[in-house]
């Protein structure tokens, strides 16, 4: 029986989530609940635009494609992780803001692009923020790789404040050191300690050398937007958080329908209009675990949902590794949402993973970041459709 065996016309919030090509036998999830009580809200490192008009932040430095990747993000183009390089989830993100915006599409930040993108000039690439104490706390420690290690968990956490800093900016550690320079090598050392300690089973619980990263701290990052929620609007309040902490807004545009293409390795958005709103890049399968080519509908969405491990399912897994119950967290198999189809065993979500999307394989789902995920979360509903296309 299908974890997720729903009717047609239902739409659920979900809990337990599995995969094989992203599967599992599992019996019915019950609906997700919504948290009864939680801390005062507020979005962690909230961004502050300029109006229209008005000058830029002051920048230290000039970083003419990382300000483009912002300003396509914040559009809904997303380049994936903002880096300031012209990569493959980049040239998505371009092209999507060229097909939308009735331009040639080049992929390639031409003249007539540039034009375009220009209305947006007084947006700064990065930023200046001050680490709050409330982000700042929690326990991060590195995860063990065993699955029956990590079902002892009371969750699949970020390993570091850098790991978190970096999902809140929708970039990567690396980039992180390089716009703040004076931190770099301490924290470099500090993520090459934590990772030689994840190589242990489980990893010891020695002391970890230290953080460079702490509350009160000011911290260039990338300038990214789109991060007002109204958590009146959201009901379900860990969800609300993680969108706070991925600086992911709830006001999203309604998408009608959604199309993954399998060789361009992107999802688009359509509104009722048929107007594209979003592009994400994405990582849609194997030889292995091919994606299903077809249309398909949302039967329902899992916020921070748990993971229904079953080693049998996995080609690339020994059986050996058993049956386990894996605790939510943004590290986990599916990441921060699972977004269920129609189509058995299948489903969209996100990623522990983000600097692998457009490149590794999946196990036959369609994959994207932490953030890009959410964000399409809060665009769909059981009345999207959905088409996987060669």
């Amino acid at each position: 029986m299908s974890r997720f065996n729903l009717a047609a016309s239902s739409f659920l919030i979900l809990g337990v989530v599995g995969l094989s090509a992203c599967n599992s036998n599992k019996p019915e999830p019950t609906p997700s609940e919504t948290v009864a009580s939680a801390p005062a809200f507020t979005v962690p490192m909230a961004s502050n635009d300029p109006a229209p008009g008005q000058p830029p932040q002051q920048e230290d430095a000039a970083r003419p494609v990382m300000q483009a990747q912002v300003v396509l993000e914040r559009l809904g183009f997303s380049a994936g992780i903002i880096d300031g390089k012209t990569g493959l989830s980049t040239t998505n993100a371009v092209s999507g803001f060229q097909k939308a915006n009735g331009l040639p599409v080049t992929g390639k930040f031409d003249d007539v692009t540039m034009k375009a993108l220009s209305r947006w000039s007084n947006i700064a690439a990065t930023r200046v923020v001050t680490i709050p104490e409330e982000f700042a706390a929690g326990h991060y420690e590195p995860l063990p790789k065993d699955p029956a290690q990590q079902a002892k968990l009371p969750a699949m956490g970020y390993t570091s404040l850098e790991e978190k800093l970096a999902e809140r900016f929708h970039t990567t550690p690396e980039v992180l050191r390089g716009l703040n320079p004076s931190l770099a090598q301490v924290a470099a050392a500090r993520a090459a300690a934590m990772k030689e300690r994840q190589t242990r089973n489980p990893p010891t619980a020695d002391t970890p050398p230290v953080e460079a990263y702490r509350a009160g701290m000011q911290l260039r990052v990338p300038n990214i937007g789109g991060d007002r929620i109204d958590p009146d609007k959201v009901d379900n309040k860990g969800w609300l958080s993680t969108l706070a902490n991925l600086g992911v807004s709830d006001a999203q545009p309604e998408a009608a329908r959604i199309v993954v293409s399998k060789s361009k390795g992107i999802l688009e958005a359509y509104d009722k209009s048929e107007k594209l709103v979003a592009v994400f890049t994405v990582t849609t399968g194997s030889s292995h675990d091919p994606l299903p080519l077809g249309d398909w509908k949302i039967n329902g969405k899992s916020y921070n949902p748990e993971f229904s491990y079953d080693a049998s399912l996995f080609w690339d897994v020994p059986d050996s590794k058993g049956e386990h119950l894996l605790p939510p967290g943004p590290n986990g198999p599916v990441g921060v949402v699972w977004i269920d189809l129609s189509k058995e065993h299948y489903g969209i979500h996100g990623t522990p993973e983000p600097q692998t999307i457009g490149r590794a394989e999946s196990h036959g789902c369609v994959r994207l970041t932490n953030w890009d995920a959410a964000r399409l979360a809060q665009m769909v509903t059981g009345a999207t459709k959905v088409s996987f296309v060669s």
